[in-house]
């Protein structure tokens, strides 16, 4: 007996530990056997995984590098910041610098990649 309540522990910790890198339908199956969670097949990844850890008790990590922290800018300055470049360009595009022209045209570029991380987030 003693043998098979460590087992189950071994396996608990190795659960927890894979348990992001599992695919839905493997979460769905932890999520079916170990839990008694209601409507398992229509929650995506990131509900399964906050589901099954809160119905195994455990607590819940911060992602890293989280990107709205390390800047501090939200989406809606992006947006004015891209607005303003944007104009920028089009002044560039009329005094007909292309060297500036090419250079806004890859701020807007980088700053649509960044508001697009930020929504993830």
């Amino acid at each position: 007996m003693i043998v098979v309540a460590e087992e189950k522990k071994e396996k608990k910790e190795v659960k927890v530990r894979d348990l992001e890198r599992m695919t839905v339908k493997e979460l769905r199956m932890v999520a079916a056997e170990s839990t008694d969670l209601v409507g398992v097949h229509a929650m995506k990844k990131a509900e399964l995984l906050a589901a099954i850890k809160e119905a195994e008790g455990i607590k819940e990590e911060k992602a890293p590098k989280e990107e709205v922290e390390k800047t501090g800018i939200t989406v809606k300055q992006l947006k004015t910041k891209i607005v303003e470049l944007k104009g920028r360009r089009a002044e560039a595009r009329e005094a007909k610098n292309k060297r500036m022209t090419d250079i806004l045209r890859r701020r807007i570029n980088r700053a649509k990649k960044r508001m697009r991380k930020l929504s993830q987030a």
